[in-house]
């Protein structure tokens, strides 16, 4: 089966016979609305002010198929299972059928419509959580027994201990069978939601490697014998003050692998071997030997991630999501020179070059087009795509033609004979070169490199990736709050008070809202006088006292642009949009129509006084403000 069949018959199995699910479409890899967090790494982002109570336009019943990056995946591509990029299948219901139904569907679904053996299928549930007084799942177990036929249950201890046992049922404990995007429940803050999951995992007829992963196997061991396909994650707790308590609504929240439930469709636990990746993969077909199976696998996948960040508005930069964007792009581009020109890891001479970027940019270029046809919604953006990737090989080469920067660090190390870790890590970080590049040039001068030392540079800096994102995340996580709902709609007022103020000439480059403030970003050619700016206050500050009211809609792409509705200058946004107007409903008056995920106060009277902090550039042609409500 190939991955567009797959797709597909997930979406009309619950659509139809009788499960009656709406399909909503894929979001941009981009947050909508949202500017806490980099991407959309998971299928519930789009839909967690439903999992948190808020009503969905179209019913309780959704299914959808969610392109996903995630960005903390990057080492980890290379095995047969890890991508950074990749589709969640999902359905979900905000309040409406639990556990009996969720998994006597998916259980149809897997058995019957995709033609799973259920003798490869296994199956995790929740162990409980004693320290958070959290109980086991009592419920699903039971389920899985009347599905599999009276199934075995496994404990955690006895698998680790003595192995599989016939199991079909694992009991896990929370760092396996809980799921909140913070993680286990000691780690989530007050206000967010989580609770126990159910993993199905396939097996695969892969040898258990005992020296390497010990003595026995199971379903969360990592020899590659088994891989998770899809999560069934029951949402019925929150976290408060006191402990945990049950949310207003329970939620179940399914995501599925694309990728992963159309490898076992085809028995092959390599999802490399897919449709997708074989077809983008003809390009590098003479290339295909034992030895650069890890180089092709990186350069496919990154090479997918990078085309569709691209296409949903991302370009390479230095800073945050053009950073990863051109530590993915360079990555593959490096790989695909080493794989297309013998020579490339050693000094150029001229007489090479022609040869190294003519065939690394024929490889490149057909790897673009056999995606694009793998995703006809792409082909609008073929040419921008094509664009950045080229440009970006053309700097990228440049640098490695001009060694000029590592020579500063090569001849810094000449006298003790070793690169530093942290020398390299800044090569590799500020100028994106690659550490295997790093170490052959290296080795020419009989230098090496401090690689334990790379290695502790690179773990401090995702340390701090980290941090720094759980802080942006952190917002995510407190965007539901009241003081945040309303910075999100005097955002919006902000907007249209300076579109007004300035002109039409003013668009939204991004967003930022804290508890304490929104910092909002625009277009604009020159500083705004103190007369601008208090006038953009007054503005926001009366339509805050009329007590506007704030209305959402879900609505067709084109419908919404008829109607004047703005958003965030370059993104992309899909077919079916979400539209939150502020309007007068006395005088029909608009003040206010956007792109946006929300969520938002329902009437501007509750805002609190709008005050601007600060007014300042940003780049060239971009203006900040800072501003709060009081």
């Amino acid at each position: 089966m190939n991955s567009n069949e797959l797709r597909q018959k997930y979406l009309k199995f619950f659509e139809e016979k009788g499960h009656d699910h709406k399909i909503v479409p894929s979001t941009s890899l981009v947050p909508e609305g949202d500017s806490t967090t980099l991407f959309t790494g998971s299928g519930m982002q789009p839909m967690m002010p439903y999992l948190l109570g808020a009503k969905h336009p179209l019913g309780s019943r959704i299914v959808d198929s969610q392109r996903c990056f995630r960005a903390e995946d990057i080492e980890e591509v290379g095995d047969n299972r890890h991508t950074t990029f990749f589709e969640m299948l999902g359905n979900w219901s905000f309040g409406d059928y639990w556990k009996e139904e969720q998994l006597t569907w998916l259980f149809e679904f897997l058995t019957k419509e995709v033609g799973l053996d259920p003798d490869r299928l296994y199956v995790s549930v929740f162990g409980g959580d004693p320290e958070n007084n959290i109980p086991r799942d009592e419920e699903s177990p039971e389920i899985w027994q009347k599905l599999f036929g009276n199934a075995k249950i496994v404990t955690e201890e006895q698998a680790s201990n003595l192995g599989m046992q016939d199991g079909k049922i694992f009991y896990y404990g929370s760092k396996k069978n809980w799921w909140s995007r913070a993680g286990v429940p000691s780690n989530m803050p007050v206000g967010e939601p989580g609770g126990p999951d159910s993993e199905i995992f396939y097996q695969f007829d892969v040898k258990h490697d005992e020296e390497k992963y010990g003595k026995y196997c199971h379903p969360n061991c990592d020899c590659g014998q088994f891989m998770e396909i899809g999560n069934s994650v029951f949402m019925e707790y929150v976290k408060t003050d006191k402990g945990f308590e049950k949310l207003k609504q329970r939620n179940v929240d399914f995501g599925g692998g694309l990728e992963r439930i159309t490898a076992a469709s085809n028995e092959n636990p390599d999802i490399f071997q897919i449709d997708i990746f074989k077809r983008m993969g003809e390009a590098l077909l003479e290339y295909q030997k034992p030895e650069n199976i890890k180089k092709i696998r990186i350069i496919l996948d990154h090479l997918r991630a990078s085309i569709h960040l691209i296409n949903d508005g991302i370009e390479p930069s230095n800073k945050e999501r053009g950073y990863i964007l051109r530590r993915i792009l360079r990555r593959a581009i490096f790989h695909i020179i080493n794989l297309t020109a013998q020579d490339a890891l050693k000094p150029l001479g001229v007489e090479v070059v022609p040869l190294w970027d003519e065939k690394a940019y024929k490889v490149i270029d057909q790897i673009i087009s056999n995606a694009i046809l793998l995703y006809p919604e792409l082909k609008e953006g073929e040419a921008k795509i094509k664009e950045i990737i080229n440009k970006e090989f053309g700097k990228f080469t440049d640098l490695l033609k001009s060694t000029s920067e590592l020579n500063k660090f090569i001849k810094k190390a000449l006298n003790s004979r070793i690169l530093s870790g942290e020398d390299a890590f800044m090569l590799f970080s500020s100028h994106g070169l690659p550490i295997d590049y790093i170490k052959d040039e290296a080795q020419k001068f009989s230098i090496k490199v401090d690689e334990k030392g790379f290695e502790e540079a690179f773990k401090k800096h995702q340390e701090l990736s980290r941090t720094a994102s759980a802080g942006m995340f952190k917002g995510g996580l407190a965007s539901h709050s009241d003081k945040i709902v309303r910075l999100h709609t005097a955002t919006h007022l902000m907007n249209a008070a300076l579109r007004k103020v300035l002109g039409e000439n003013v668009w939204q480059k991004g967003s930022n809202i804290t508890e304490e403030r929104t910092r909002f970003d625009f277009t604009h050619d020159k500083k705004m006088t103190d007369e601008e700016k208090q006038e953009v206050e007054k503005l926001v500050n009366d339509w805050v006292a009329r007590d506007l009211t704030v209305k959402r809609e879900t609505m067709p792409l084109e419908e919404a642009r008829k109607l004047g509705a703005i958003g965030v200058f370059g993104e992309k946004y899909p077919d079916t949009v979400s539209v939150y107007t502020v309007f007068d409903p006395k005088t029909d008056e608009v003040v206010s129509r956007e792109f946006c995920g929300g969520p938002h106060a329902e009437h501007t009277g509750v805002i609190g006084k709008f005050k601007i902090q600060k007014e300042e550039a940003v780049s060239s042609g971009v203006r900040r403000i800072k501003a709060v409500v009081e």
